[in-house]
């Protein structure tokens, strides 16, 4: 079971968010999200629940058409869209689903790319900056074939490549959008230790999920979306419960404990939820 800090400090805030693409077409409603200091949070919900238009607008990429986002900056909040782009890229770091290279250059450029925003346009790559990527390759696994051109891999090993990017960075803040979607269960179960321990190191990462299991096991608190709106927040324990599973994903579950670590199963769907919607 993993629980985090009360004590956490604020590092960045949505208030009130939401985001209309045309008159009459709401894709969030008046969602709130906190993320604190050495958070894994999950953001789960059914397909269309709004769940990566929310990591949009709370990474900066889309602005709410009502609402806030805001970031503790030198220990105070300013909004995320006041901030220096550079800042911005400094600070935040947002991957997308099913990222992956569409122009063939080597691995190890690739990763390097996670360093620019620290790099003035007229200076090459510095000591400090090629260490930070060969650390990122490590800590994924793909130093192996760091020469390997990126097209030339498998689409899990290039989602392996964009994660070893963005943490080359070493952001204060990941949005990941389904990073664990094209990888097999060793992978998928890598990705999550990664982003766990990037949240430990006194950032957070913020993660959409379809898996249950893993987020149940992996996040210290998950937001529940359904239909554009918050259905609830917090603990796994909390979220990940027969009747939150039936309400909104429409099935029956299997919820159990292994020792202090959640496990959840859907096992049939209930047929009536549908018509229900």
């Amino acid at each position: 079971m993993n629980t985090a800090s009360n004590d956490n400090s604020l590092l960045l805030t949505g208030q009130q968010l939401t985001f209309r693409v045309e008159e009459g077409i709401t894709l969030i409603r008046d969602v709130t999200v906190d993320i604190n200091e050495g958070e894994l949070i999950g953001l789960i919900g059914p397909n269309g629940a709004g769940k990566s238009t929310l990591l949009r607008v709370l990474s900066g990429i889309e602005t709410p058409s009502d609402g806030c986002v805001s970031m503790t900056v030198s220990g105070s909040l300013k909004l995320v869209s006041a901030l220096a782009v550079r800042e911005r890229a400094q600070k935040l770091s947002y991957l997308v689903q099913g990222a992956k290279a569409h122009w063939p250059i080597e691995v190890e450029q690739m990763i390097a790319l996670g360093r620019l925003p620290f790099q003035k346009w007229w200076q090459p790559a510095s000591d400090q900056d090629q260490e930070k990527v060969i650390r990122a390759m490590r800590l994924t696994e793909t130093l192996s074939y760091r020469k390997r051109l990126v097209t030339s891999l498998s689409g899990g090993e290039q989602a392996l490549v964009m994660m070893a990017r963005v943490l080359a960075g070493e952001p204060e803040i990941i949005f990941a959008d389904e990073p664990v979607s094209t990888l097999d269960p060793y992978h998928q179960l890598h990705v999550m230790e990664l982003l766990r321990e990037h949240a430990r190191e006194a950032k957070s990462a913020v993660v959409v999920l379809h898996d249950l299991s893993l987020a149940a096991r992996f996040c210290d608190r998950i937001y529940l979306m359904n239909e554009g709106e918050l259905f609830c927040e917090g603990s796994p324990e909390r979220v990940l419960n027969q009747q939150n599973m039936a309400c909104v994903y429409g099935v029956d579950s299997r919820i159990s404990f292994v020792g202090q670590r959640l496990s959840i199963s859907p096992v049939a769907r209930l047929r009536d939820h549908q018509q229900g919607r």
